[in-house]
């Protein structure tokens, strides 16, 4: 079934910037950083930043949005690799709030995790962070306090390299994409939990299982139909919220504001995106543009060119595109469940616009995706799991292990052997009930491009496209490697590690200086992108090959990525889902590393 973009989602009301505007507090951000002068850029060394309220107008509802210095997005933050900052954050707010540069190696004091670096910004104080700028890119900074990044508290930061690039061009713009809603973010939560599918309003239909027993037959549909029925999930469970809710922005604006970045034929534009975003997954493609992407979060990777690539939360990609022929092209970035879409266009002049494309048809989860099969599923008890035949699993090869802290692995490629085997799971996950499936059979899933984006028609990025430009900063191979299941039960929206809540966890102790294998199993039918703080992490391929240096990875349903992180950050260190509302619901620990 075509799924299309509702003409509610697409004409909804004014841009961030329309009332702002009004008030002398915005203008249009362009954010071409060869262009100076601009009211949303800072620059240099010193910033004065404050959190507060501000009236916006997104949907044609008037809604106050907590906003830094006045703008949503927040201020365009340049820096230099090499110098110092400093940033003084001050709360006009009526309660606590806090700032986290993502992606960015600072003291854990600078961090910005409340709880955990320092104790927040109570309202009418001021934090001072100052700390060395040691790297260069595209990154960004976000509220970590409360569901405050959900309404507003959000920028871009760009760091100058001290030394020359790998590639040229001659326009830089940031491409920062969002979701909004209208609607207080802890009622949206509070929904949630109390119907975890109530903004999935794209469910199968009766049409969809006439048009399945038409192409599979009676008894396979209706068993299909079953299966999940007895699980008590939908395949069409792609996203927590949906454009039923969000709007999703670009820059700021919504899709009829058409937020424009200007071009001359023949120019090269990099083009930073940043995916700053409380729960959604976008996938982006500028119809009749190759892009080539040149950076993931922030480091340089080997270039290659696609046509579309699909960014998760919290993620950032800088590509290299060169429009000659047309006017105007679309930046299309659709949300991963299909529900509706940002946009934008480059453009030789304002006020240009592109075709914008349909979206694609919506995608169904299915057994595969999760790591299962039909045969696999049969008889598990998915309340707890209870009815697993665990004498399947290969316990010879896990025996011994201890899930939180597991040591003496061998190599990476006897991990790669266990490829297609059953998989092993913490007795934490067994007969919990925040735990509501396992999955039997992960694999990595490096070369795959995602639900909804396979087989159609264009070249889609995958993480086995992804080579950073440089071998393995340390070299040294993992003393240990920690494991970790990636846990949720769908009904009761409970999120948590090992089936342990963060409340209920220990912290994750790692010593000063030592290299660590983490190995990530996703055992839900979410997509999870996990980030640690403080410490960058290698990925690896299947065989324990250093492939690409990440600040957050994207964990697909049922697969089972590793990667590596050297030590080298003392301090309590945040480590969690980026999905906003997972991470408040549980999928959050604390990485202690201690001399």
């Amino acid at each position: 079934m075509q799924a299309k973009t509702s003409r509610r989602t697409f004409v909804k009301g004014l841009t961030a910037g329309g009332l702002l505007a009004g008030l002398g507090l915005w203008r249009t951000p362009v954010w071409a950083v060869n262009s100076p002068g601009q009211p949303t850029m800072l620059a240099g060394t010193d910033f004065e930043l404050f959190i507060g309220e501000s009236p916006v107008n997104i949907t044609g509802k008037a809604r106050t949005a907590m906003t830094i210095n006045g703008s949503l997005p927040g201020p365009l933050l340049r820096w230099r690799e090499g110098d110092t900052v400093t940033l003084r954050v001050r709360n006009r707010l009526s309660e606590d709030t806090s700032i986290h540069w993502h992606g960015i190696i600072l003291p854990a004091n600078m961090d910005g995790v409340p709880g955990l670096s320092f104790h927040g910004i109570a309202p009418n104080g001021m934090y001072e962070y100052r700390f060395k700028v040691r790297q260069n890119g595209t990154y960004w900074y976000h509220s970590h306090s409360g569901l405050q990044e959900q309404a507003g508290v959000y920028g871009p930061i760009i760091i100058d390299a001290k030394e020359p690039e790998p590639f040229q061009y001659d326009r830089d713009y940031v491409v920062m994409l969002t979701d909004w809603t209208d609607e207080e973010p802890n009622r949206l939560m509070a929904k949630l939990k109390k119907q975890s599918d109530y903004y999935n309003f794209r469910k199968r239909t009766v049409g969809d299982f006439i048009d399945d027993v038409s192409e599979k037959g009676w008894s396979e549909a209706v068993a299909d139909r079953k299966m999940w029925a007895e699980m008590k999930m939908s395949p069409t469970d792609l996203a927590d919220v949906s454009g039923y809710t969000y709007t999703y922005l670009m820059n700021g604006q919504a899709p009829n504001g058409n937020w424009t970045g200007l071009f001359k034929p023949g120019e090269k534009l990099r083009l930073r995106f940043i995916n700053g975003s409380a729960m959604s997954y976008f996938d982006v493609r500028i119809p009749g543009l190759k892009m080539t992407v040149v950076a993931a979060d922030g480091l340089h990777v080997e270039p290659v060119s696609v046509d579309e690539f699909r960014i998760a939360v919290a993620e950032t990609y800088d590509v290299i595109v060169e429009p000659a022929s047309a006017e105007a092209y679309s930046i299309f970035a659709q949300s991963m469940d299909r529900t509706g879409y940002a946009r934008g266009t480059l453009a030789v002049r304002e006020g240009l616009s592109a075709p914008v494309p349909e979206v694609d048809p919506r995608p169904l989860i299915g057994m595969d995706d999760m790591g299962m099969d039909h045969g696999s599923m049969g008889g598990m008890d998915h309340g707890g799991m209870s009815g697993m035949d665990h004498s399947q699993m290969n316990h010879g090869q896990m025996a011994g292990m201890d899930h939180g802290s597991i040591t003496g692995m061998g190599a990476m490629g006897e991990m790669a052997g266990m490829s297609g085997q059953m998989q092993a799971h913490p007795a934490s996950e067994e007969n919990n009930p925040l735990v509501d499936m396992q999955t039997m059979m992960p694999t990595s899933k490096l070369d795959d491009p995602g639900m909804g984006l396979r087989d159609n028609g264009r070249r889609v990025l995958t993480y086995a496209d992804l080579k950073s430009t440089f071998p393995d900063p340390d070299g040294r191979e993992p003393s240990r490697t920690i494991e970790l299941h990636l846990t949720g039960h769908m009904e009761k929206f409970a999120w948590s590690f090992d089936g342990i809540k963060f409340s209920d966890s220990e912290p994750v102790r790692i010593k000063y200086g030592e290299r660590l294998r983490i190995t990530l199993v996703n055992d839900t039918m979410m997509t999870h992108p996990i980030h640690l703080h403080g410490m960058w992490s290698d990925l690896e391929d299947d065989h324990g090959n250093f492939r690409v240096r990440k600040h957050t990875i994207d964990m697909p349903p049922g697969s089972k990525r590793s990667y590596r992180v050297t030590a080298d950050a003392l301090g309590r260190w945040a480590y969690h889902c980026h999905l906003l509302l997972h991470m408040e619901m549980g999928m959050f620990r604390e990485v202690r590393v201690d001399e």
